[in-house]
């Protein structure tokens, strides 16, 4: 990535840190060794390596490029990335969402964003980015009451933006198992369900998105504690992929990769155990005719 004048404050925070690491392990240098030659906390190279910072202050990155001894043109680099992150904001740090967003969910927005590919598996409810406005509205009353109808309208808006990272160009590569109880649990109504299989059912279509529906009949298995989504990023930025885990109260994000084996190997069991996406589109346009 060099056009940073057209890039975004998480790219080049994600490009910055991936850099950033690439150069001290290049070096030989250990976290410890460069923390403790600028009087850092050992957590403040971590947030910068990983892109966790919402925001990376140049001062940092110039002290940084002195330690590694880079040479002029990739400190401009790195500097020039540092000061997007200042400069420019993404579209759902605006005023407009800002009041609806806590820090977890601006941070996952920001990965999604930049993911290449995401592997979901939901065990209640249709993903995010396939969910329609009637669908999402009725999730939010519920998920957050008390809230204003101002605020549920912005999330709902929140949520249909989200979606275009299936529309941009390259779009993301979108793998998805549902549990059949998401057919049949009637989240607004019969109408409303009927709507919601029906853009699943368009979407699954897409070349980009690949949806399973793993069945009842298919028994145990070790996903069914929750829903999760592990995303991966371009090669370009060479970071390592993510699980993602969202409840009531939060969103939080696992970087170990034991971890991330963990659940990408839950992922394979739950498509090995559901039909093809063809069968599952099948099963998807039967629980529309029942309704």
């Amino acid at each position: 990535m060099t056009d940073t004048q057209a890039a975004t404050p998480t790219l080049c925070r994600l490009q910055l840190g991936s850099e950033l690491r690439q150069i001290r392990i290049r070096l030989g240098l250990t976290s410890t060794q460069v923390v403790r030659k600028l009087l850092w906390s050992p957590s403040k190279l971590t947030r910068l390596e990983t892109g966790d910072n919402a925001t990376v202050e140049p001062s940092d990155i110039m002290a940084l490029c002195q330690v590694y001894g880079v040479d002029e043109a990739t400190a401009g680099q790195l500097k020039e990335y540092a000061v997007v992150t200042k400069t420019k904001r993404e579209w759902w740090q605006s005023t407009e969402y800002r009041p609806i967003i806590g820090p977890g969910p601006r941070a996952f927005l920001g990965l999604e964003s930049s993911a290449a590919a995401i592997h979901a598996y939901n065990a209640e409810y249709v993903p995010g980015l396939l969910q329609t406005a009637e669908y999402v509205r009725v999730l939010h009353r519920h998920a957050h009451r008390g809230r204003t109808d101002e605020d549920i309208d912005r999330m709902v808006e929140l949520r249909l933006r989200r979606q275009k990272v299936l529309q941009r160009d390259p779009p993301l590569k979108f793998a998805v198992v549902i549990n059949e109880a998401v057919l049949l649990r009637q989240v607004g109504g019969p109408g409303a369900l009927k709507a919601q299989l029906a853009r699943i059912a368009e979407a699954a279509r897409e070349p980009s998105v690949k949806v399973q529906v793993v069945p009842f009949k298919a028994g145990v298995h070790r996903s069914m504690n929750g829903a999760f989504s592990t995303l991966r990023f371009p090669d370009a930025l060479a970071l390592k992929p993510i699980v993602h885990l969202e409840h009531l109260a939060d969103h939080w994000v696992l970087r170990r990769s034991a971890d991330v084996e963990l659940y990408e190997d839950a992922f394979n069991e739950l498509q090995a155990l559901s039909p093809g996406p063809q069968e599952s589109l099948s099963m998807i346009e039967n629980a529309m005719k029942e309704l």
